[in-house]
């Protein structure tokens, strides 16, 4: 290609600073409450990866130690329970199930656990590592829609979406490794809107994907980077009734809220150790008084904030 003439490296410079190509997210958001701290005592956190909030405003929320605990809407300790084992590694991902109960990610065991909201185990999906129907990779997420059917996403050597019915009876998949539409790099997250399409997040792939119930692709956006509307490792996503959707990115240290087709609302939250700063974030979740929860992993508490 030919370099660009001077007067035309000029004219694309300015009209990249007139679309705001060059700039960060405008600051947005207001802090509510800074909660938790690191231990391993009830309320206390060592590396919190993972949170789901249910219909009752409930947080879960599981750390490196595989515990589930579970607080009130304001950060107040309720109860615990853990998951049983942990040596080989902890959950990475949380979600609610149609009738409230507990999904569990047990990444490491190639599995998805189905608990009560009180921690009674009710049902085990997988426990094999394979290629397989019906086996797993490391698990990151599980959503449930309202006919009851289970889609569980995992990483490394497979990076797949399956489908399973109510039962555990494998139904389809999609996806695979690699950065094509329809391709995961570590598909870390997973979210059901009002219309049930599947918005993931392609954490790797710095991107956000939407796909319908039978796994066919219907939107993408994202790219990575640090500007507005970029992404840097998004590890999770909340999906708002007014039809915004919250990014937590993890490489970033931020949360970025965006309009359902990808443009860029603002952002909350930079790099540190103060009240309003994060250390690589794991998790949001979002709850009926559209509050943001964030999962502050680095920094081993949630932070609470309206944007």
């Amino acid at each position: 290609m030919d370099r660009l003439r001077p007067w035309a490296a000029a004219l694309l410079a300015l009209l990249a600073a007139s679309t705001g190509c060059d700039e960060r997210p405008r600051a947005i958001g207001q802090l509510e409450k800074v909660w938790a701290r690191r231990g391993v005592s009830d309320g206390r956190f060592q590396k919190p990866r993972a949170m789901a909030v249910d219909a009752q405003d409930r947080l879960y929320i599981v750390d490196m130690t595989a515990r589930i605990q579970v607080f009130d809407p304001d950060g107040r300790f309720l109860y615990a329970w853990t998951t049983p084992a942990k040596e080989a590694g902890k959950p990475t991902g949380l979600s609610i199930g149609r009738e409230g109960h507990v999904l569990v990610a047990d990444t490491h065991y190639y599995r998805l656990l189905v608990y009560s909201p009180r921690g009674d185990l009710l049902q085990t999906l997988g426990g094999t590592k394979g290629d397989k129907p019906g086996e797993f990779g490391l698990v990151t997420d599980a959503v449930q829609d309202s006919q009851g059917y289970y889609y569980v996403a995992e990483y490394g050597e497979y990076d797949r979406i399956q489908k399973f019915t109510a039962d555990g009876r494998f139904v389809l998949q999609w996806g695979g490794h690699g950065a094509e539409p329809g391709q995961f790099a570590r598909p870390q997250s997973i979210a059901l809107d009002e219309d049930e399409h599947l918005w993931v997040a392609d954490a790797c792939n710095h991107r956000i994907q939407v796909f319908d119930r039978q796994g066919n692709l219907l939107d993408l956006w994202g790219s990575q980077g640090s500007k507005a509307g970029q992404l840097y490792y998004p590890y999770d996503l909340a999906l708002a009734p007014d039809g915004t959707i919250y990014v937590a990115e993890w490489g970033n240290d931020r949360v970025q809220k965006f309009t359902r087709d990808g443009r860029s609302l603002g952002a909350w939250g930079v790099q540190g150790r103060g009240e309003g700063q994060l250390a690589n974030p794991w998790a949001l979740g979002r709850d009926r008084r559209g509050r943001i929860h964030v999962l502050d992993t680095g920094n081993h508490r949630v932070q609470t904030v309206r944007m």
